[in-house]
């Protein structure tokens, strides 16, 4: 079994559960998902299966979802599933929410939740809130592509957001620093990730469709689909090569490069003054 799956994950369940779910039916240990979702959050999470999960590390992952923020009053979990903390009578013109939607936009630091699974000193952050341990957290980098409103219901105050984002940006941590910035706190109450690099909605099967190994074997989606890489086909003589770790001359930019035989990835590497040299082999 080598491939990916573009899976719908539902609310409730956990990044971990589908992948276990997904074990249990494939009766495969090899499989691993390629970016976190919360519980509460539902959508695109891409599965590696087999030996395709040795190709996580290359798959893009720039990110795009559509949020919900209820503004009006925030929470310890910056989401739907906290305690209140602080709230606001104050209400904002969607003209003001634009404004300060400007400030998210481009490369910015940005506070990660406490509840969240970044590690500190080995720990992970809601291990210290849960125990109501401070802990020092530093702000992360990260780059917000775009910060689109969709929707702005000026009485119930829920702002539906479109936002493209880069790898480890917390769209919870958007939706309380942007209640701050209002004056009105907020909170998410809504997420759905729309893409995960090539992996879109449109195109993601539900969790529930998965019964038997079968099901995941029709699904499977060629990696070479995904992977945004030159792509060369050798023979079977430089195949032969490149399964004892030797290196194959190549006229391609130097770079990043898949290497195929009769259409089946062999490697994946990089080229480097016409010579490719293997990274990972999956002969």
């Amino acid at each position: 079994m080598f491939g990916f799956l573009n899976i719908y994950k539902p609310k409730g369940k956990t990044s971990h559960d589908v992948v276990a779910i997904l074990r249990r039916i494939a009766k495969v240990k090899q499989i691993g998902h390629t970016g976190t979702l919360d519980p509460f959050a539902e959508g695109v999470l891409p599965i590696c299966t087999g030996k395709s999960t040795r190709l996580i590390e290359y798959l893009n992952d720039e990110k795009a979802y559509i949020g919900t923020i209820q503004l009006g009053n925030s929470t310890t979990t910056y989401d739907i599933e906290g305690d209140v903390v602080n709230t606001s009578e104050k209400s904002v013109t969607e003209s003001e929410i634009e404004v300060e939607l400007g400030t998210f936009r481009g490369e910015i630091k940005q506070l990660p939740p406490i509840y969240s699974a970044i590690k500190v000193n080995g720990k992970k952050l809601y291990e210290y809130a849960r125990k109501g341990e401070a802990v020092n957290i530093e702000p992360r980098k990260v780059n917000i592509y775009k910060c689109d409103i969709l929707k702005y219901d000026s009485e119930s105050r829920q702002l539906e957001l479109y936002i493209e984002c880069s790898k480890g940006t917390y769209i919870r941590s958007i939706a309380n620093d942007l209640g701050e910035k209002l004056g009105t706190f907020g909170h998410l109450i809504k997420l759905i990730r729309v893409k995960a690099g090539a992996f879109e909605i449109l195109d993601s099967i539900k969790l529930e469709e998965f019964k038997t190994a079968d099901d995941i074997e029709k699904h499977l989606i060629n990696p070479l689909k995904k992977l945004d890489y030159p792509v060369f086909e050798i023979n079977e003589r430089e195949k032969q090569l490149i399964s004892n770790g030797g290196k194959i001359s190549l006229v391609s930019k130097d770079g990043i490069t898949i290497l195929t035989c009769n259409g089946s990835i062999v490697a994946i590497g990089k080229v480097l003054g016409g010579i490719f040299k293997p990274d990972k082999v999956f002969i």
